[in-house]
């Protein structure tokens, strides 16, 4: 049989028990800020989160899923390029917690060394290092490890839009149908930087984003964790 390994149909489905529907991907602060009301200021949204963080964290998934077979003990240094590439300590917080998560459901399903090691990062590791690392391990390619990320960038927040504002879900999944292409393109470009050194991985930053994270940490009530 080829085509897409069943791994990567795993990886982005919203039920496997990996945390990510408890994080909005600052959706919730957005939402709160007046700036998404409607599945069309979702949408303006979420081709924006694609184009930066989605894209970002499509090549640390690509670049981590040939570190898992090339060299699969050592993540100290894409783990600290994705760090300084982070400048929110709320997302930064967030992105580990998620891969804390993913890491403890991946364990039983694909346990790995490369995986093990990367679990023992201080603070837990980020969320698309794991991915990346699960992906390489399975035998999928880098493409295939970025598509995952980049589709999770813009689907996470999407269903969290759905469960907070009351969208309709079929218009909302209609959108993420039209971004396909968009997200395809992302993964192709962000496999590129797959077999560079980590120094060389894009950082795609979001002012705005990491502004609307820092005050949505400060909410004493809130309905997502991010």
């Amino acid at each position: 049989m080829t085509g897409m390994p069943a791994v990567v149909l795993l990886l982005s489905d919203a039920r496997l028990p990996a945390g990510g529907h408890a994080h909005s991907a600052q959706i919730e602060a957005a939402a709160a800020a007046g700036l998404v009301d409607t599945v069309d200021d979702l949408f303006t949204f979420l081709r924006g989160r694609l184009a930066r963080g989605g894209a970002q964290a499509a090549a640390f998934a690509a670049a981590a899923c040939v570190q898992a077979v090339r060299d699969p003990l050592r993540w100290d240094a894409l783990d600290a390029e994705l760090d300084a590439r982070t400048p929110s300590p709320a997302i930064r917080a967030s992105s580990r917690h998620q891969g804390r998560t993913l890491v403890r459901a991946a364990s039983t399903a694909w346990p790995s060394v490369a995986l093990t090691a990367l679990a023992r990062q201080p603070g837990g590791p980020h969320h698309p290092l794991v991915v990346g690392c699960i992906a390489g391990a399975t035998g999928c390619t880098p493409v295939e490890a970025a598509l995952v990320a980049a589709y999770l960038s813009v689907s996470g927040p999407a269903s969290a839009a759905v469960r907070l504002l009351g969208l309709d879900p079929l218009s909302v999944n209609a959108g993420i149908a039209q971004l396909a292409s968009d997200i395809d393109a992302v993964a192709t470009e962000a496999a590129t930087y797959a077999d560079g050194p980590p120094a060389d991985l894009p950082s795609s930053s979001a002012p705005l984003v990491d502004l609307l994270a820092e005050d949505h940490a400060t909410w004493e009530v809130r309905l997502f964790a991010s």
